[in-house]
């Protein structure tokens, strides 16, 4: 799907509202041979963006990396992030030889107060099953899971009690992860991703290898400049 990225705040929510209205329905995952996983960061100095997006096989050999960039020329408002990010997003996936199956996302998927975070924004743009994993709570609430890793509990609406998303333990005794469905998926899939991707760490191998891997393009980049 071809979307323009409005630059105003006010025109951003009304496409978020009008876009939420037409999310494709969950559905099961099903097999699937390769997983990709994407990161941002910012360069204020560079003004740029920059987005690193990885696809691993299933068991975790790495396929491909790619970076993107695009001009940092939209403020931080929570809510908004895919307006900030979704440009950088999209240039490093339009780089990308081998497509991933499924995306994991370093953002929120459905957990969000529009039902339209990063993970989800990008599904519809991608055309792919893609998976919000936060490191912290945009909306919900919820009970503390477990200390153990893959103890987890329900994020659930406060307006209607519907789900939002699944509170995970990723390791034992660290903060837990806040997984939500993208799009074309089910959260029990998302969830069950997630659970496959984990290795010694917090975050899924895919996620944390863009995360770390970002950061040392842009500052490279940063130390060129």
């Amino acid at each position: 799907m071809e979307l323009s990225w409005p630059r105003d705040i006010g025109e951003a929510r009304r496409q978020q509202k009008e876009l939420a209205r037409s999310l494709p329905p969950d559905e099961p995952l099903g097999d699937y041979a390769t997983v990709g996983g994407l990161d941002v960061s910012y360069s204020k100095g560079l003004g740029l963006v920059f987005a690193c997006l990885v696809v691993l096989e299933r068991g975790g050999g790495l396929i491909e990396e790619v970076l993107g960039t695009a001009p940092l020329d939209f403020p931080y408002v929570p809510g908004l992030l895919s307006y900030r990010e979704g440009p950088a997003c999209c240039a490093a996936w339009n780089k990308l030889k081998r497509r991933p199956d499924v995306l994991i996302c370093d953002g929120q998927g459905r957990a969000h107060p529009r039902r339209l975070g990063l993970a989800t924004h990008l599904g519809l743009v991608f055309g792919i099953p893609t998976i919000g994993v936060g490191k912290s709570r945009l909306i919900g609430e919820y009970d503390e899971p477990g200390s153990r890793k893959g103890e987890r509990s329900e994020l659930l609406d406060p307006a209607d009690g519907g789900t939002l998303g699944c509170v995970l333990r990723s390791r034992d005794n660290v903060k837990p992860l806040f997984v939500s469905v993208g799009a074309r998926i089910t959260l029990k899939d998302a969830v069950a991703v997630v659970l496959e991707q984990l290795d010694r760490y917090r975050l899924p191998e895919p996620q944390r290898l863009a995360d770390r891997r970002v950061t040392e393009l842009r500052k490279a980049a940063e130390e060129r400049d």
